[in-house]
């Protein structure tokens, strides 16, 4: 995975995060879930990366 991609889940993570405290702050229902959508997304295509990169590690292992 590379830093780009972790930057932009990270930001879309972090955006996510403000939207839904705004939605609670604002007391907006769709602003909420929107924004808790958001994070899941980012969150979920991070877990997919990671697992990438562990299955690269374990290739990279057997290499040696």
């Amino acid at each position: 995975m590379s830093f780009t991609d972790k930057a932009k889940n990270k930001a879309e993570e972090l955006a996510g995060a403000a939207k839904e405290r705004i939605g609670d702050a604002t007391d907006n229902e769709r602003m909420r879930a929107e924004g808790a959508a958001e994070q899941s997304d980012a969150q979920a295509r991070q877990a997919g990366e990671h697992v990438k990169d562990a299955g690269r590690d374990v290739r990279d292992a057997f290499k040696k």
